[in-house]
């Protein structure tokens, strides 16, 4: 390659090309250079930078002046990206040239010292996990806004009873706010896998080079400490080739959306005239372009649809990751697409969801309604029996006899008389008529985690408190994080 195709590769935003004969065909430029999306990064490529250049002070290669010199330079770079006033062109290979071929224009050749003792392999993997430490806190408040929805709506029904189903068959009747709590409490451990995720990024592979170490870094826990890292990768080829925090909280992200999804799924069925226990607020529904009178809950059905990504997207990661030979490849750049999808999934997702949970109206009177239809009642009277000393499976097939006989005559078995009932088995006593009833079905059933109106209460208050102190245990030592967090709560309000 001639001197001046060299100075074009430089100038091109390629970190390579010295020992080749000629430049990259078009087709593989096309392959290789990084999608828009990773950009997004700089900021996170500018602090790690700055934490090496911290490292190259130490070991004497450069001193205090060109430090700050360089330093101040990558701040000023990442500041004029994020206003707009310079972007990546047509030959930025990635973020990496782009930065540095901006650093180069404003400093000259003395930038290339920046490059010495690390590789693009530790800086892909240290970009990624900065990404995710400060990504994954902001998220889990939207997940915590959603659950804190589902527990206010819960209070707001406090006394509706409705159905409960098992096999989406009429099962027990059940305090409305019950079935709200349900969800509340399984997306609720979706911020535990969020938070697990976050720690599984939580350590530093800067200082590995591109797989063996570098023999520039003189304090790699000083720089790991500098990026809010709580310690250093113990191996290099590990540090530069392992994405299991990306797996981590791709595995977060496509449980959340499996638990989305099933409460999207009841969502659907509430708010359909065939159940109609919920009616859909205007701002959080859409109409027909054929049928005047629809109003369809398309927030429901398209964070539904959109679960198939978040899972998709775990599902390559691992596909990336099986079977590859251990340092750095470059299968390990999807990690990014996988991650940036996911995240921007459940941004969109996560807000939508949680509004048309709080601008929901509900049926009380229809869920009521519903609730004694198909026998619900059934249970009570078998337990009824049991406590008169009858064996539970004698009591059984007592009350599946009086079932078949209310299926005759077409009424519930609230409806039959004390009479009536000591006809169909004489030691059934006017004392179980108190029993068949509603209230009583739901406020007996008071154990710990039983659907009474007591339990609820008690759900209603742990569940909050779990929120306030798996939402603390993120960022306590890194303030940036906990910004980051403030400014996306602010800029949802």
């Amino acid at each position: 390659m001639t001197d001046s195709a060299r100075e074009t590769v430089r100038e091109s935003g390629k970190l390579w090309g010295g020992r080749f004969a000629a430049g990259p065909a078009p087709a593989l430029e096309a392959l290789s250079r990084s999608p828009q999306a990773y950009f997004d990064m700089v900021r996170d490529d500018v602090a790690g930078s700055i934490a090496h250049l911290g490292e190259l002070r130490r070991s004497g290669v450069i001193d205090a002046e060109q430090q700050s010199r360089i330093a101040q330079a990558l701040r000023e770079i990442a500041e004029d990206h994020e206003a707009g006033r310079v972007q990546p062109n047509a030959g930025d290979e990635d973020i990496h040239g782009y930065l540095e071929r901006e650093l180069m224009a404003r400093l000259g050749p003395q930038a290339g010292a920046i490059r010495a003792g690390r590789s693009r392999n530790d800086q892909a993997a240290n970009n990624l996990r900065l990404y995710l430490r400060r990504t994954i806190p902001p998220l889990a408040e939207e997940v915590a806004g959603l659950v804190e929805a589902l527990v206010a709506r819960s209070e707001d029904t406090a006394g509706a009873i409705a159905p409960g189903f098992t096999h989406l068959q009429t099962a027990q009747p059940i305090l409305f706010g019950h079935q709200l709590l349900a969800h509340a409490w399984a997306i609720r451990r979706d911020i535990t896998r969020l938070q697990h995720a976050w720690e599984s990024a939580g350590r530093s592979p800067l200082g590995a080079a591109a797989l063996a170490g570098s023999t520039l870094h003189a304090d790699q826990e000083a720089m790991a400490a500098e990026l809010g890292y709580t310690g250093v990768i113990p191996n290099s080829i590990d540090a530069v080739s392992s994405r299991d925090h990306v797996v981590d909280f791709l595995y977060a992200a496509a449980m959340l959306g499996t638990d989305i999804s099933r409460l999207c799924e009841e969502l659907c069925l509430w708010a359909s005239r065939q159940f109609g226990w919920v009616r859909l607020h205007d701002s959080y529904s859409t109409g027909s372009s054929i049928m005047p009178q629809k109003k369809n809950p398309d927030i429901a059905e398209l964070a539904r649809g959109r679960t198939g990504r978040l899972h998709a997207n775990l599902i390559g990661m691992l596909s990336a990751l099986k079977s590859l030979a251990f340092a750095y490849n470059r299968d390990l750049a999807d990690d990014k697409h996988y991650t940036f999808d996911s995240v921007e999934t459940l941004q969109l997702v996560l807000p939508a969801l949680t509004g048309m949970i709080r601008t929901l109206e509900f049926n009380e009177d229809e869920m009521r309604r519903q609730a004694i239809d198909g026998f619900s009642l059934a249970t009570e009277l078998a337990d009824w029996l049991a406590e008169q000393g009858i064996p539970f499976s004698e009591a059984h097939d007592v009350t599946g006899r009086v079932v078949m006989a209310c299926e005759a005559r077409g009424i519930g078995i609230e409806e039959l008389t004390a009479a009536e009932l000591g006809e169909l088995d004489s030691r059934i006593t006017e004392e179980v008529l108190e029993r068949l009833t509603l209230e009583s079905a739901v406020s007996r059933r008071d154990g710990a985690n039983g659907t009474a109106p007591a339990v609820l209460i008690r759900q209603q208050r742990a569940i909050r408190n779990e929120l306030q102190t798996a939402l603390s245990e993120f960022g306590e030592t890194d303030a940036g994080i906990a910004n980051g967090a403030a400014q996306l709560r602010e800029a949802r309000s």
